[in-house]
């Protein structure tokens, strides 16, 4: 294939019904992203450069999809959101030793890295 492919600015997130209000609690509150509201009834939020587009799936059963969030202190971050009770996933997948950032899971079990930008 010769053509040039990149990613888009769009990344949609389809969430069961019975763990969709929990989910836009958490990108709304939790994380405290800002809301797209200019779509009505699509939800959405803005996540750094891209859209992300919570969607409830009626019929899925689970949700599927590893993001990836910054902050400029890990620590402190991880700290605030284990007092809100996110929960941390650090054994999903490893990371180098003394890597500024780990793996925290949304209330619909989607996988995030929340690292430092200049983590690596």
């Amino acid at each position: 294939m010769t053509a040039e492919i990149t990613g888009g600015i769009d990344i949609a997130l389809k969430v069961p019904t019975h763990q969709y209000q929990q989910t836009l609690d958490f990108y709304r509150n939790t994380i405290g992203l800002e809301e797209i509201t200019d779509k009505a009834p699509a939800t959405g939020f803005i996540l750094g450069p891209n859209r992300l587009w919570i969607d409830e799936a009626p019929t899925m059963s689970q949700a599927e999809l590893w993001l990836e969030l910054f902050t400029p202190d890990f620590t402190a971050t991880a700290e605030q959101l284990a007092q809100q009770g996110v929960t941390r996933c650090d054994s999903v997948e490893p990371l180098p030793e003394g890597f500024k950032g780990g793996w925290i899971m949304s209330p619909c079990n989607i996988v995030h890295m929340l690292r430092e930008p200049e983590a690596w």
